[in-house]
């Protein structure tokens, strides 16, 4: 059974992006031929899989957390470390960005991409997407169209299709990597 943030990203926020991919179609038609009114839409599912997926992740961080608090002798030392545990996240101010979940997984004493990336070696071209997602949502959120790899670019509706495989796989790849890291320490398969 997968995690309560994974059921989350297959349910909830699926059907939220699910949404944004119907008014697409909506719009654009689903056959071929250029679809210039569906630029905007691209933009808006492009902040919108970013944003998902960065709830995925933290709710995964706040997950991992709680467990390993629970995993702690009084209350009072529960609560401690929890707090430690989730304190100045990068995920509650930033985006989700490979760096940016390294360094917060990285309190539970695992080095999460490494963990990833033993599960699958596609897992490594899986976070440069999750990278070139990121670039593109700062480049949509602030207006600022002048990175080298995005400027002569036009973000179409299939690039936003790759990066949410690659975010449903990391997903998965993320849950799988916890449960096995967290099992020793909580002294059964958290989920």
């Amino acid at each position: 059974m997968p995690s309560t943030s994974l059921q989350n990203w297959i349910g909830a926020r699926r059907v939220a992006l699910d949404e944004l991919e119907s008014a697409h179609q909506s719009v654009g038609g689903t056959g071929r031929g250029r679809r210039f009114a569906t630029e905007q839409i691209n933009h808006a599912y492009a902040v919108l899989l970013s944003s998902q997926f960065q709830g995925f992740c933290r709710d995964l961080h706040s997950e991992c957390a709680a467990l390993i608090a629970q995993a702690a002798g009084s209350p009072t030392l529960r609560d401690i470390v929890q707090a430690a545990l989730v304190e100045n996240r990068r995920l509650d101010r930033g985006n989700p960005t490979p760096g940016n979940i390294g360094i917060d997984f990285k309190r539970f004493g695992v080095t999460l991409w490494d963990e990833v990336k033993n599960l699958d070696v596609r897992n490594a071209s899986r976070q440069d997407r999750l990278e070139e997602l990121n670039l593109w949502r700062n480049a949509i959120a602030h207006q600022d169209f002048s990175h080298p790899a995005i400027q002569a670019a036009a973000l179409r509706l299939q690039h936003v299709r790759v990066w949410r495989r690659a975010c449903d796989y990391l997903a998965q790849a993320f849950d799988e990597a916890m449960r096995l890291h967290l099992r020793p320490i909580v002294g059964a398969s958290p989920w």
